[in-house]
């Protein structure tokens, strides 16, 4: 079991920037890989970006040389740095964790990005 609690939403200008945070508690050991999604009203919920247990990175081209995942050393805590942010990232967004067949979800967290 992996237990994800998603902070750091808000609201922001464009071309603004937010943190978003994940805490991750649980099987942490067991993790392969841990995930930011997005999901925007009316639209599917889409990945954004994606760490590998040995640290690859995957992003969304929608996010490229925006947006920055990272994590702790142990796992605890993933992050999603965002920068240059446009009104087309405002989004619910997710925490998400795969481990073996297993997807775990956190709540989500709103971004609006807005003048």
């Amino acid at each position: 079991q992996v237990h994800l609690v998603e902070s750091g939403g808000g609201l922001v200008q464009p071309g603004g920037s937010l943190r978003l945070s994940c805490a991750v508690s649980g099987s942490i050991f067991s993790i392969n890989v841990m995930g930011w999604y997005r999901q925007a009203p009316g639209k599917q919920r889409e990945v954004v970006a994606l760490m590998t247990s040995g640290g690859s990175t995957n992003y969304a081209d929608a996010v490229k040389g925006r947006f920055t995942i990272a994590r702790d050393n142990d796992w605890s805590t993933v992050y999603l740095q965002m920068n240059s942010l446009k009104p087309e990232d405002t989004a619910v967004y997710y925490c998400n964790a795969e481990v073996a067949v297993y997807a775990y979800w956190g709540q989500g967290t709103q971004v609006t990005v807005s003048s």
